[in-house]
């Protein structure tokens, strides 16, 4: 597990050095972003961005609720919602990446936001209180967990009853061979931890959440998966066709839940809001 955070955690904080992902404008937009919550950011926002959705679209975030963003890299989803819940709101971004934290701190200081805050930590981990959020989201980045059942366990303990999670996230309708989830590379371009859907929402409901949806769905053709990886992974010829038999078989999905009113926490952390 060590190995593989200290992976995802180097490459990551070259993405951050590079500012430049698999992502731009027309493919953010292609994702669910709209081209004037683009407008508004800067360049050190959008072109870190590497996300496969856009969970704050769609989690009708209200003024005043306090929510948190599972890896928040350079910040795009954390000003997008600081945005929706207002001057007497508050949005945490939590990352283990310190050069991504800096950005996101620069990048806060840039845009003039004052209702956002950006924590160092690991989010089978997380640095908040217990029962004490409104709302969890996360883009792409749950799959880069070796351990996923803390990460939803996690999301559980921080929300208040009756919470809500929006999570974009990259799953599988096939199993990964071996190999390929065990290459480091893939695994850092968010293939390699993606779980056979089922899997990934069982794992929501084992955690304590109801009303499990699924909101969006994209099946990647090979092709796509391969462009997205140009540049941050160079597969061997036999990583190559298992990517290309992965065509539409690997997907990005949006899930909504609501944490279960009747859920009981055992854990709480030091650190408050």
């Amino acid at each position: 597990m060590g190995d593989l955070k200290d992976s995802v955690k180097k490459a990551y904080s070259e993405l951050a050095e590079k500012g430049a992902s698999c992502c731009n404008c027309q493919r953010l937009e292609d994702r669910g972003y709209a081209s004037d919550d683009l407008a508004m950011l800067p360049d050190t926002v959008v072109k870190s961005a590497d996300g496969c959705g856009n969970p704050t679209a769609i989690t009708s975030l209200k003024e005043g609720e306090v929510a948190v963003d599972l890896g928040s890299g350079a910040g795009i989803d954390v000003f997008l919602a600081a945005k929706r819940v207002g001057a007497t709101g508050r949005v945490i971004g939590v990352d283990m990446t310190d050069k991504m934290l800096e950005k996101a701190r620069e990048n806060a200081k840039v845009l003039g936001v004052t209702n956002v805050e950006f924590r160092k930590g690991e989010i089978e981990n997380l640095p908040i209180d217990s029962n004490s959020v409104d709302v969890v989201f996360s883009n792409c980045v749950i799959n880069l967990s070796p351990d996923k059942d803390a990460v939803f366990k996690e999301a559980a303990r921080v929300l208040k009853p009756g919470g809500r999670i929006a999570i974009s996230d990259m799953v599988s309708q096939v199993d990964i061979p071996d190999f390929l989830k065990k290459s480091e590379g893939f695994w850092n371009v968010c293939g390699g931890g993606a779980l056979l859907e089922r899997d990934y929402l069982s794992k929501i409901k084992t955690a304590g959440f109801e009303k499990i949806r699924i909101v969006s769905r994209y099946n990647y053709k090979s092709e796509e998966i391969l462009q997205w990886t140009e540049g941050r992974f160079r597969p061997t010829g036999q990583e190559r066709e298992a990517i290309e038999a992965l065509n539409e078989k690997l997907s990005s999905i949006t899930v909504t839940a609501s944490k279960s009113t009747s859920h009981r926490e055992l854990q709480t952390h030091d650190d408050s809001l």
